[in-house]
């Protein structure tokens, strides 16, 4: 009988090129010998791959699973974080953007009800916009307007919550004293009524639907006429009758203007409770042709007047140079 071949595949007794009997050594670049790749060795079992090598993929996903996971922060960790960036950031809305704002009386009836809350812009002030006639604006009692404050709590907690909440706009201070009206004059502006009114704003009477109803847009017990200063406002409510405002104050030092410095912002929307949520637009009246004449005439008449000495002072130098001139020709 005939020898086996190893490893042969037609059964002719040889094997067929690149087949490698098992067992086998191959011949290394150097002379010596290394088992043959891609069979098992002595042991029975496939040999490791080689570090990097192709093979270690399934290695290298096994070394990615065993790293540790880093583990999600819990909610009740994170929580105190939250809560200080919400406070921080209420904290500057509250000082430079919008703040909400309760209103105290009914001075402003109907435009504005007790209880109503308003949002006051505070932003534009900061950009050197000023408080125009018809805006509804909320501002720093200027003095004597609104009776001393209440004592405060006794309850310790009580008095530490609302200077919190407070400080970051969520409910009003025990210590401000604020109070919101409507422009009716700016620095330079005339205002004036007499009897039951009308009230007129440089000389154009005002059509006021905003008075509350049966108001008349004036008393006969503080008849005025007054020009507003530089840097101050004057103000009333809308509740003619019920609206202890610049009329009222006109014997104190302030003669009832409120001044610029003192203005906290405008109320530009009622936002709660919402079935009277609106805008707080100015009225047309204060848009009328001609309201603005006097404010407008000032400037200009202050410029002329600041221009008139220098116009003779030319004409004096033009005068003596002419008369120069000619006393040099005649000699």
């Amino acid at each position: 009988m005939g020898d086996l071949a190893v490893g042969a595949r037609s059964g002719s007794g040889e094997p067929e090129d690149g087949d490698i009997p098992a067992g086998s050594v191959q011949k290394t670049a150097d002379g010596g010998s290394a088992p043959d790749a891609g069979h098992e060795n002595e042991s029975g079992h496939e040999p490791a791959p080689e570090p990097g090598a192709a093979g270690g993929e399934d290695s290298g996903a096994a070394g990615r699973r065993r790293r540790p996971e880093r583990k999600q922060r819990s909610f009740w960790k994170e929580l105190p974080l939250l809560i200080g960036i919400a406070l921080v950031l209420a904290l500057l809305i509250k000082t430079f953007l919008v703040q909400a704002f309760s209103i105290p009386s009914d001075s402003m009836q109907n435009t504005l009800q007790e209880g109503d809350r308003v949002l006051v812009d505070k932003l534009t002030p900061w950009f050197g916009s000023e408080p125009d006639r018809g805006e509804v604006v909320v501002f720093h009692d200027p003095g004597g307007w609104l009776p001393e404050n209440p004592p405060p709590s006794g309850n310790a907690v009580s008095r530490g919550l609302q200077s919190a909440l407070s400080f970051i706009g969520l409910m009003p201070s025990a210590q401000e004293k604020d109070l919101i009206k409507r422009v009716i004059g700016v620095g330079g502006d005339t205002v004036e009524c007499n009897g039951t009114g009308p009230l007129k704003v440089n000389g154009k009477a005002l059509v006021e639907p905003y008075v509350y109803p049966d108001n008349t847009p004036c008393t006969m017990d503080k008849p005025f006429k007054v020009t507003v200063p530089k840097d101050h406002i004057w103000m009333m409510g809308d509740h003619r009758q019920n609206s202890l405002d610049s009329r009222y104050h006109m014997d104190q030092p302030g003669n009832g203007y409120v001044p610029l410095d003192d203005v906290v912002g405008r109320a530009f929307v009622k936002a709660w409770p919402i079935n009277r949520w609106g805008m707080l637009p100015i009225p047309d009246t204060f848009e009328q042709p001609g309201i603005n004449a006097a404010g407008a005439a000032l400037p200009a008449t202050a410029g002329l007047v600041g221009a008139l000495p220098l116009v003779l002072m030319r004409r004096r130098r033009l005068t003596r140079k002419g008369a120069e001139a000619a006393e040099g020709s005649a000699g």
